[in-house]
């Protein structure tokens, strides 16, 4: 690679793009106003220093990202580079240029997701967003997440089982055709594996599905156990279609022994010991990355989650004359709403473990926000005191006190008792003082255990609205004093009708994850594995910007509802 960034726009080139857009296109705005965001030094550590020189990795992220602008697939992005003009102006190419094959921008992908390069190009136009002053720190931002689907098909159990066969068999027809060919029956398994395993050409019957089941997995056995024999090279069974094999191999099946001394092997039940967890248990084996995952009553998919973090200082439609008065006094619009972090995960990870990494990463960025709107799935206690040292306040729901207790509104809840700190005791509404005070480890988090004494308890008038335990006595679990004292503040405080109405900024989010799976499809992962997606997220949320930024560019960043003719009339005469 030769570092030189975008080439200079041709004389001819401008010309004839400045005549067919004479008010400027997407292409060429971006151009004129963010050329240093698409440099080539940042990408050299992911490109050799001899040989034949390569396109410059500045010009394909600029592809890349008009691509997933206008969501077009790598041949259609291709085609755009020879003939649409703008194009042509945007990547400062010759009007007689014929482009580049389709197929260099995957290779450029796998270059960027290989080196770690998935947020290269968004992170430098975060940092010029910054440096232009439209995103700062101490602002209001919003973060949501919404499901994606991979890019390969469901498999259910059975299916996986002999899919999982065959890719390793067709990895192996590739990489060992002389090994394989000793160790299998090549015509045999050709005839069962030769087409895709699929759930529609499968037996109706469960007896002829559980022999089927009972084939793949002695397939899959003998592979395994030829793959992992003494003489067998070490590079085979680092095939990743073979590795992949064990996994689902262990994950599926088991080894029993019969009453004659017989090894057999035998399908799991889906609630047998040895089935791996959700966050473990693979779901196919073209895609290692992607699991299954569940939300609510109705949405079950295989995928991923991608966690969307964006500003939102933009005033409410209904402040939108003053909004327009304070523009005019400034001498232009206000910034528009701009995405400052992209994170995706497995499906599995559940959004509290996504809260502490995006935070940290708009610190890095120096866009830590004042005021962080979140739903009531990120936060926790630790999370909402660790924000509050950074300097940000947590505007998100609580999950509320679920005790026995508190749900049937006429016992005792934790609020009703009174803590001393200090003396570490707790004093009971009846009076009475807590025996013990104990700290424990409860899920790798820090947390107390208090104990009433039996003695205390059992004569007390107020037990049966105090606990229904077996012993009669009442305990407690209550986190550290910061975390706790938090956690009763954020509470109090969701529960009065200022802060609902604040809160009710958090729902424009939605109309971001909406905008990004209009124009980008994000709820579609387009590639395999958890670098790839990331890479495909970082450039979706890189357009979503561009875009914005061009409508903020021309003032067409505001885009209020229309109003009827009555409304019309009725605001000219109040007026």
């Amino acid at each position: 690679m030769r570092p030189e960034g975008l080439p200079e726009v041709p004389a001819q080139t401008a010309a004839v793009a400045r005549a067919a857009f004479p008010q400027g296109s997407l292409a060429m705005r971006v151009r004129d106003r963010l050329a240093e965001v698409f440099e080539d030094e940042p990408f050299a550590d992911a490109f050799g220093v001899r040989g034949a020189p390569g396109l410059s990795p500045g010009v394909l992220s600029l592809v890349t990202v008009l691509q997933f602008a206008e969501d077009l697939t790598d041949r259609q992005a291709a085609a755009m580079a020879v003939r649409a003009i703008d194009w042509k102006y945007a990547l400062g190419a010759e009007l007689t240029d014929t482009g580049f094959d389709a197929s260099v921008l995957s290779r450029f992908r796998t270059r960027l997701a290989g080196h770690g390069m998935e947020r290269v190009v968004f992170d430098r136009l975060l940092q010029h967003c910054k440096d232009e002053g439209l995103v700062a720190a101490g602002g209001k931002q919003r973060t949501d997440s919404t499901h994606v689907i991979s890019a390969v098909r469901d498999l259910n159990r059975l299916e996986l089982a002999g899919e999982s066969v065959r890719a390793a068999l067709e990895a192996l027809a590739v990489a060992a055709p002389a090994w394989l060919a000793g160790q299998v029956d090549v015509a045999e398994f050709a005839h069962r594996y030769g087409p895709r395993v699929d759930g529609w050409r499968m037996p109706s019957s469960q007896t002829k599905r559980g022999r089927l089941a009972q084939v793949f997995g002695q397939d899959a056995l003998a592979l395994c156990r030829a793959a992992w024999a003494a003489g067998t090279p070490v590079w085979i069974r680092e095939i990743e279609a073979v590795a992949l094999l064990r996994q689902i191999l262990v994950q599926t099946y088991y080894l029993h022994t019969d009453t004659r001394g017989r090894e057999v092997i035998k399908k799991r039940d889906a609630d047998d010991e040895g089935v791996p967890p959700g966050q473990l248990r693979l779901a196919s084996p073209y895609d290692p990355d992607a699991r299954w995952a569940a939300k609510g009553e109705d949405l079950f998919w295989m995928g991923y989650k991608v966690h969307l973090t964006e500003t939102c200082d933009t005033p409410a439609e209904a402040e939108a004359e003053a909004e327009a008065e304070a523009e005019a006094e400034a001498g232009g619009p206000a910034a528009p709403n701009l995405i400052t972090d992209v994170f995706t995960t497995d499906a599995t990870v559940p959004d509290v473990k996504a809260t502490a990494p995006v935070q940290q990463r708009l610190a890095e960025h120096g866009v830590t926000p004042g005021e962080h709107y979140l739903d009531s799935g990120y936060p926790s206690a630790d999370l909402i005191t660790a924000a509050l040292k950074q300097g940000t306040r947590m505007v998100t729901p609580v999950l509320l006190d679920h005790s026995a207790q508190a749900k049937a509104h006429t016992g005792f809840d934790k609020n009703a008792f009174t803590i001393n700190w200090k003396a570490r005791q707790v004093r009971c509404p009846a009076g009475k003082s807590s025996a013990h005070w104990n700290p424990v480890k409860q899920h790798g988090a820090d947390a107390i255990v208090i104990t009433f004494s039996i003695l205390t308890c059992r004569p007390c008038p107020f037990q049966e609205q105090c606990t229904t335990s077996a012993l009669g006595r009442r305990m407690l679990t209550l986190r550290p004093r910061e975390p706790h004292e938090a956690l009763v503040r954020a509470r109090a405080e969701q529960k009065t009708e200022t802060w609902k109405a604040k809160y009710a900024l958090r729902a424009g989010v939605e109309g971001t994850i909406n905008q990004a799976l209009d124009i980008t499809g994000i709820r579609r992962a387009r590639y395999r594995g958890l670098p790839k997606v990331r890479l495909q997220h970082a450039f979706s949320a890189t357009a979503l910007n561009v875009i914005r930024l061009d409508a903020y560019w021309t003032g067409h960043d505001r885009h209020h509802t229309r109003s009827s003719r009555l409304e019309h009339l009725a605001y000219q005469l109040t007026a």
